[in-house]
């Protein structure tokens, strides 16, 4: 959210806040609302860290959610605690994976309703075996979402605690204590349909479906869970909406988020600290009872002298684009704006997941990049000003799998740019026209089509190795050293509100509640 550059209006809050993103404004917002008197630290010259929306392309009145896009781990309780100003839709229907079998064009619809949806796995697979092991297999998720999702803004509780209330040892074992490779390969026979259910285990997350570290189950797990259903919705406005109606709810409580400061150094004697920060015209110290950083664990070691974590690496590619018309499919019993209002599945096969994963992990491209695309415009047209909307642009967001950090050191303007023809090539298969005839141009008459790797978002965001996560998801219990609420540091008086805490990474805003809940539990 843009807005006029506030000044820390004392010296002395009861709590400072490093990092004006969506976590760092909720916990802001719910201190604010207890009348503590709280300041937000924000390096930019605006709030919404990775949750914004912007005009990428120059004089294309398209407002897009730049970096993350859809949401699920947002809890209602959040949004109905702070009068936010905030909606979702939810998409119809839920994906569409194309593929070609005996030399003919087909694919898999999964939504708009279960009649449908039966008729697509017949289509596909030729009878009703794959379509009831589906169900089955999300009756349980479900169930399981039901339980755990609740947890999340509540104090951490142990694993036999959660495990007592998943009260399913099949559920648990499958999710929590064997890799996910196993029940996706016993459950299913397609392999088209073992790829639809794998992608949530590896977004964001570069792991093989039998990874021993189970970081693909932990990833299954926060796919599953979201609202205590797993859906995916569209935010309405774009990601900013919520990060501008989080710091609008903060400011009204009586937050000072202050712009264009950046937060260098944090001591603290674990009752009283102080934040050196940096501004355009020099230095300031503020000094507060708690200071609650909104960035990484690396960025907290940083910030207080000690030894930073080994970062986590970042594995995906996020490409945006504004389309003067949606491209027609290969598989003409499926209208292309069904297809892509849900998650459109390219090369994400269960055996080309693997291939992917295997040539990625010899420091290869993946000769068949997977990737995943959907169109925020069909659910949510106000993004797009009037005239493109009447003149039938749609948007894209593509999210691609497999891709490390490591393998753009090299040449990370060169690598992307073939791995963006790569991506593409593969889209493109299952198209009746090329994408690149569909692509809108900016007022410079270029393409409206924009990729990012993991060293871009390192670079732009400050995310370590370019992890969307921060570090790698945790289980949604107390292990050892995680405290009550798990944003707990090893001062007393210094929590960790982002991503990177327990329960974190998502837009949830998880993170931002559970700390503030643990200064308020503070006397």
């Amino acid at each position: 959210m843009s807005a006029p550059e506030e000044a820390p209006a004392a010296r002395s809050y009861d709590a400072v806040i490093v990092g004006g993103g969506h976590n760092g404004l909720v916990a802001a917002a719910y201190l604010a609302r207890a009348g503590r008197s709280v300041l937000v630290l924000e390096r930019l010259g605006h709030t919404g860290g990775a949750a914004v929306s912007t005009r990428p392309f120059a004089g294309v009145d398209a407002r897009l959610s730049r970096y993350s896009y859809l949401v699920s781990l947002l809890p209602e309780k959040i949004v109905g605690d702070l009068g936010l100003r905030f909606a979702v839709r939810s998409r119809t229907i839920s994906s569409y994976t194309p593929a070609e079998r005996d030399g003919r064009p087909t694919g898999l619809l999964v939504g708009g309703g279960e009649q449908r949806t039966r008729e697509a796995f017949a289509r596909l697979t030729g009878g009703e075996r794959e379509y009831v092991a589906w169900q089955r297999f999300y009756d349980m998720t479900g169930r399981v979402a039901r339980s755990v999702f609740p947890t999340l803004t509540q104090p951490l509780p142990t694993r036999e605690e959660l495990r007592r209330r998943v009260d399913d040892e099949e559920a648990w074992r499958t999710l929590f204590e064997e890799p996910i490779g196993v029940a996706v390969e016993d459950r299913f026979a397609d392999d088209l349909v073992r790829g639809v259910v794998l992608t949530d285990a590896l977004i964001g997350t570069f792991a093989d479906a039998h990874d021993p570290s189970l970081a693909q189950n932990r990833c299954f797990l926060y796919h599953v869970i979201g609202g205590g259903t797993g859906a995916w919705d569209v935010p309405v406005g774009g990601m900013g909406a919520l990060t501008d109606a989080l710091a609008s709810a903060a400011r009204k409580a009586g937050a000072v988020i202050a712009t264009g400061h950046e937060a260098v150094r944090v001591d603290t004697d674990g009752r009283t600290a102080e934040v050196t920060y940096r501004t355009a015209d020099g230095e300031g110290v503020v000094a507060a009872r708690h200071v609650l950083v909104n960035a990484s664990p690396q960025a907290l070691a940083a910030l207080t002298g000690e030894e930073s974590p080994d970062p986590a690496e970042g594995a995906q590619l996020k490409v945006n684009m504004l389309l003067k018309r949606l491209p027609r499919l290969r598989d003409s019993a499926v209208d292309p704006r069904e297809a892509f209002s849900g998650t459109f599945h390219i090369a994400e096969g269960y055996d080309q997941l693997a291939a992917a994963h295997r040539q990625a992990s010899a420091g290869e491209l993946p000769a068949a990049p997977p990737s995943e695309i959907y169109c925020h415009s069909l659910t949510d047209p106000t993004i797009l000003g009037p005239d493109l909307v009447e003149q039938g642009h749609q948007t894209l967001t593509l999210f691609g799998l497999h891709t490390p950090a490591r393998l753009f050191e090299r040449d990370n303007d060169g690598v992307r740019e073939e791995l963006l023809k790569l991506t593409l090539a593969q889209l493109d298969a299952h198209l009746a026209e090329p994408l690149a005839d569909c692509l809108a141009t900016d007022a410079d008459g270029r393409p409206c089509i924009e990729a990012k790797t993991p060293l871009d978002l390192e670079r732009e965001l400050r995310l370590p190795g370019g992890n969307i996560f921060h570090r790698e998801l945790s289980w949604p219990y107390a292990q050892e050293r995680t405290g009550r609420w798990g944003v707990e540091t090893g001062h007393a008086n210094v929590l960790l509100c982002g991503a990177g805490a327990v329960r974190g990474g998502g837009v949830s805003g998880v993170p931002g509640h559970n700390a503030a809940m643990a200064v308020l539990e503070t006397p």
